[in-house]
């Protein structure tokens, strides 16, 4: 089952290790949910979620210092003996003494963040659920386009590199070549991201590896992506009909998420890019409710009705 390394958390997030004598390398956080421990700070530790993260905020913390010091040592206990991961107090709780030493007793990892509770909360959630999202490998590229993340697939040696390279050199970004992984961190979005080790890089048959973040600077290149569009690249074929209108939406499918995809048919003279970008302003348009072929059918019934009127 996939994780995240505590110790990776822990940086992203900024936290301060409040227990650095605790080893923390092999200790893993394996879901997106956080937990915070009210009723379980109380006693009662029934349905406890405890393979969470768990996060004290002000109003725990303020529970825990109102209680006589052995009955807060008693309850405290009863929480951090329940096999967590870690613990986390949020800005205005600074723990005392006893709570760590307790953490030190069991062997959890104790932390503290400079932001407000329910501040560190939104985050941390947003952050787990990226990393900890299913995933997948694709061949392909994925380009922000005007801020359309642009997928664009199709077979080795097509042209996917090379449409990329325009783009950014007319002021896009590069989010991935070669390899996208696809995370789905909900039922309506995909996230794309490069592997580490490809981050950044092109590979132009011809050529060579290009650094692009190098080439064209930070501006060109992108960490992460929503994938809205999926433009696919095939060899013309003469016998085939594609779509000239638009009115039928086609659409294809990664980890059960549906998205918008174009076949596009490749023929020498043809300026990927630019049709790229018009693709990519197309989907923003029908996003805000304009479709342009939906207007021209109009305005064709709209003539056909006044020529039957006129006769």
């Amino acid at each position: 089952m996939k994780g995240v390394a505590l110790t990776r958390m822990a940086e992203e997030m900024d936290l301060i290790n409040l227990t650095p004598e605790i080893d923390l390398t092999d200790i893993m956080i394996m879901t997106a949910e956080i937990n915070r421990p009210a009723l379980q700070l109380t006693g009662f530790l029934e349905h406890f979620a405890n393979e969470r993260v768990q996060i004290i905020g002000y109003v725990e913390y303020s529970y825990l210092m109102q209680l006589p010091e052995e009955e807060r040592h008693f309850k405290y206990e009863r929480f951090i003996s329940s096999k967590i991961p870690c613990v986390v107090f949020s800005k205005m709780a600074n723990p005392p003494q006893d709570i760590l030493d307790l953490a030190r007793k069991y062997q959890v990892p104790t932390f503290m963040t400079e932001r407000s509770t329910s501040g560190f909360m939104a985050e941390i959630i947003r952050w787990l659920g990226v990393q900890l999202a299913p995933c997948i490998s694709i061949h392909g590229v994925l380009v922000d386009v005007y801020g359309e993340g642009v997928l664009i697939t199709g077979e080795s040696g097509i042209g996917k590199s090379e449409a990329a390279l325009e783009l950014i050199k007319r002021g896009h970004r590069l989010v991935s070549d070669d390899v996208v992984e696809l995370r789905k961190v909900s039922d309506v979005t995909l996230v794309g991201s490069a592997p580490d080790i490809t981050r950044h890089f092109i590979e132009l048959r011809g050529i060579g590896i290009i650094d692009v973040k190098t080439l064209f600077g930070v501006e060109s290149v992108k960490n992460t992506q929503a994938v809205d569009l999926v433009i696919k690249l095939e060899e013309w074929d003469k016998d085939k009909e594609y779509d000239r209108l638009g009115l039928h939406e086609e659409y294809t499918e990664y980890l059960g998420n549906k998205i918008e995809c174009h076949s596009l048919p490749i023929r020498p003279g043809r300026n990927l890019a630019i049709i790229v970008e018009s693709a990519a302003v197309n989907h923003r348009q029908k996003k805000m409710g304009y479709n342009a072929a939906e207007e021209l059918y109009k305005r064709v019934q709209e003539n056909l009705a006044r020529n039957r009127n006129r006769k």
